[in-house]
């Protein structure tokens, strides 16, 4: 076996995930709640009726990619060359990296608390990883300047997702300049950034700050998965600058060949239609805002969300994340997914989704301070004694 695949841990995710049963509150969904919309798919199967299901070109279907283009309209990113369609965000990630970085001498940092998929394809490729946490005490916002100090001389890429999971926090736009400022002023080689945007349409802040808008160097990926209900469908993209674009096709060409023809005709049906790509966005800003509220009286201390649908929640001193999920899952039915799963220093910390009726998330964060209160009584008694 490749002792590099041999090496990488299995999902703390989806082994917490595992435990759910059938009356169990699930906390953990990494996926929406909302059906999707049926009319763009009808579309698209009415379309196959009459031309059948063949091969896109590997980059993906021109007409397709060069919307995709216009409608993000990003600086030095808006021909269809810029665009290339992947099985999901996920591929598009994983081709970037592999594309980019250089196993024998480039480095990979990540910006944590990171989903850990990131990691874990860096270390599929043996690409040295670098990572760097943004601090407890600001709850995780995106410090530029953090960043900045983390970077060395064989750092070629630096990952983050914005709005953030696990954390929800959006990197706003002065710190989207002020990144980008930094590393345009730095001689040599340029270190790209891989902006992973999945959440863009789940933002609730005025100030967003998008890394291609204000960086030429910067690889987008996306997909439909949480803006449209459609994580099934698997389709995904990169937008990347011209000096990367063609050899982005090439590695996904020999990774997928090309993406679904079918998911990529339900991609033209939304990204034709006005409003298509923001059709849940109201829902979710109004999901954030009761779940904020309930929040609240929960007496937890929590990171406000600015983005994604999560919110992270504060355990109390001494109480392992990984050790509280299980018992949560296992004790008192409810599915979280702990803190450790995402960076060390995320530790202390549990995720949850809050797509789910808002019932159930109070109602879970009841069970969980009930954890913790018997939690935090054990420890006291072990103590007395």
């Amino acid at each position: 076996m490749n002792p590099l695949v041999r090496a990488i841990g299995g999902s703390l995710i989806r082994e917490i995930a595992a435990k759910r049963k059938a009356g169990s509150i699930d906390l953990g969904l990494g996926e929406p709640s909302l059906p999707p919309t049926m009319k763009y798919l009808t579309a698209a199967l009415q379309r196959a009726q009459v031309e059948a299901l063949r091969y896109t070109v590997n980059a993906g279907d021109p007409e397709l990619r060069e919307m995709i283009a216009e409608h993000y309209a990003y600086p030095d990113y808006t021909h269809a060359n810029n665009v290339c369609m992947m099985t999901g965000s996920q591929e598009a990630v994983y081709v970037a990296i592999k594309t980019l970085l250089d196993p024998a001498k480039d480095q990979m940092l990540l910006v944590e608390p990171a989903f850990p998929a990131y990691a874990k394809m860096a270390r599929l490729e043996g690409v040295e990883l670098r990572t760097v946490a943004m601090e407890e005490k600001a709850d995780f916002a995106f410090d530029a300047q953090r960043i900045l100090e983390a970077v060395t001389e064989r750092t070629r890429l630096i990952v983050f997702c914005s709005p953030s999971n696990p954390t929800g926090r959006v990197m706003h736009k002065s710190a989207a300049e002020e990144l980008a400022a930094a590393l345009l002023r730095r001689s040599g080689e340029p270190i790209y950034v891989l902006h992973d945007e999945i959440y863009r349409e789940q933002t609730y802040i005025d100030d967003p700050g998008h890394m291609a808008a204000v960086y030429p160097h910067t690889i987008v990926t996306n997909s439909l998965s949480k803006s449209n209900a459609l994580t099934g469908l698997r389709l995904g993209w990169t937008l990347a600058p011209h000096s990367i674009a063609e050899a982005i096709v090439k590695a996904h060409a020999w990774v997928t060949s090309a993406a679904s023809t079918f998911a990529q005709w339900v991609a033209f049906e939304i990204f034709r239609t006005p409003g298509a790509l923001r059709e849940h966005a109201a829902w979710y800003r109004e999901q954030c805002s009761a779940a904020v509220g309930v929040l609240n009286a929960s007496g937890f201390r929590y990171v406000t969300p600015e983005g994604s649908f999560y919110a992270c929640i504060a355990l109390p001193e001494g109480i392992s994340s990984l050790t509280a999920a299980h018992e949560l899952a296992d004790r008192f039915d409810v599915i979280a997914i702990p803190g450790i799963a995402f960076g060390e220093r995320f530790e202390g910390w549990l995720r949850l989704s809050w797509v789910g009726p808002i019932d159930q998330l109070r109602e879970g964060l009841s069970r969980i301070q009930e954890l913790c209160s018997a939690e935090t009584g054990r420890a006291a008694e072990v103590q007395r004694r």
